[in-house]
């Protein structure tokens, strides 16, 4: 790390003890800044970087709500606003119990920047709560998003704070919340959250947004070395809504996806995944892969082991942070992996991205590769405010287009600041300079 930024990582260490995952995303990005402190030493001088490093606004609520039995329940919530110099603050909610501050706060850094890489005029935020909707009826459910939204509803609008859906949080969920927030407020405003179903304001394709466009960044990558993903074996982490929608899209693009994986192990199918039946069993019978496997006489299921222990040439780590490790990315490297694409934020623990990269291996960080489904949902919000609706084939014509976009931001900028192919560089840099350079424009707040 450049010596100047030194001081401010440890800063950062400080304020913010424990929070491991928070430290992680936030020497990432520093450890890319060095060029640019270097050609701008007024980011330091006039603590942008320091700013940037402490949130706007932390929320933190409890939510109290009764399940099916009576019991009154209590689940503790948050909100981080981080950095609003682009726009409205965006990034969504996760309902998971390893929710806490330190998660929510990685999310949100790696949001602004990811957010900036889109070129929409989007700031960065993310929230959530250590609620777990797994094994819980709708009704429970439904309860305690309506619990939750009656603290939130206060911080949020279109034109303030809009949040989104992650894991544990999906059209179920941002129904649930929309309902309660027009319920209080009053308002029909469809602007105010993203991921919403189609027939009260949502965009076709925000659930194929994610996972196609890390798929589109991933062609991009291999296109700008004379490849394609035509023809590749690709193993993808995960049988949630990115996983599935990034096995779609590569299947579209020729390429030959064998392998997902769930909390229990992961099935390798070498005829190929049958995405209906995929579907079927996660999203409509909210079931294991083992049942894929008992369905599919081409398919085997290995319980409580990483789908990167098989081989592939395309990896897509679509899960959760932090999943694949060292010795699994020497694995990869040592079975022929050429490109990995980040289809979740910070998949990767950073010592196997240091080795991808050190090994040749096309690497797109998440805040790059994924960030189609935050595109979209700021294409959710033009539709909204323009009270219009767009076609499939219009929204994935300019997902593609700002997917293509965000891989030129990411390659222009590792080339000027020296370090071509390199798009965690690449990525870090220039959404940087454009954060940065808004926030020295609104002067010091």
């Amino acid at each position: 790390m450049h010596e100047r930024l030194e001081s401010h990582f440890e800063t950062v260490l400080a304020r913010n003890a424990g929070e491991r995952e928070f430290h992680q995303a936030v020497r990432e990005v520093l450890e890319s800044l060095g060029p640019v402190v270097d050609k701008h030493p007024e980011y330091v001088d006039q603590a942008v970087i320091e700013r940037l490093c402490e949130p706007e606004r932390q929320l933190i609520f409890r939510v109290p709500w009764t399940d099916d039995q009576g019991r009154v329940q209590v689940n503790r919530a948050f909100r981080v606003e981080f950095n609003s110099a682009l726009g409205p603050y965006k990034g969504g909610l996760r309902f998971h119990p390893s929710v806490y501050l330190g998660i929510v706060k990685f999310l949100g850094f790696e949001q602004i920047f990811k957010n900036a890489l889109t070129g929409l005029p989007i700031g960065g935020g993310k929230g959530g709560s250590d609620f777990d909707p797994k094994g819980r009826s709708d009704a429970e459910v439904m309860r305690f998003c309506q619990s939750l939204m009656t603290e939130l509803y206060r911080h949020l609008g279109e034109y303030t704070d809009v949040p989104a859906g992650d894991i544990g949080v999906g059209e179920r969920e941002i129904g649930y919340l929309f309902g309660q927030y027009k319920r209080i407020t009053n308002r029909y405003e469809s602007g105010v959250l993203t991921g919403k179903g189609l027939a009260y304001g949502g965009s076709r394709m925000r659930k194929e947004a994610t996972g196609y466009g890390t798929v589109i960044f991933t062609e991009e990558m291999l296109a700008a070395t004379g490849r394609s993903i035509s023809g590749r074996r690709v193993a993808v982490s995960g049988s949630g809504n990115v996983a599935i929608y990034a096995a779609e899209k590569a299947i579209q693009l020729g390429a030959h996806v064998v392998a997902c994986s769930d909390s229990g192990g992961y099935v390798v199918d070498e005829a190929g995944l049958d995405l209906d039946l995929l579907r079927e069993i996660k999203e409509v019978r909210r079931g294991r892969l083992t049942e894929y496997a008992e369905a599919r006489g081409s398919a085997r299921h290995v319980a409580g082991a990483s789908v990167w222990s098989e081989s592939c040439e395309v990896a897509l780590p679509c899960a959760t942070q932090n999943e694949l490790d060292a010795e699994q990315a020497a694995g990869l490297v040592g079975n022929g992996v050429i490109a990995v694409a980040e289809g979740a934020n910070m998949p990767c623990t950073p010592e196997a991205a240091r080795i991808f990269q050190d090994k040749g291996v096309l690497f797109g960080p998440g805040k790059a590769a994924n960030a189609g489904g935050v595109a979209t949902s700021a294409l959710e919000m033009q539709q909204n405010a323009s009270r219009d609706s767009w076609s499939a084939a219009y929204t994935e014509e300019r997902l593609t287009r700002i997917m293509k976009g965000v891989h030129e931001r990411c390659a222009v900028a590792a080339d000027e600041y020296g370090q071509p192919g390199n798009y965690v560089a690449g990525a870090n840099i220039s959404s940087f300079l454009q954060v940065a350079d808004a926030m020295l424009s609104h002067g010091v707040i």
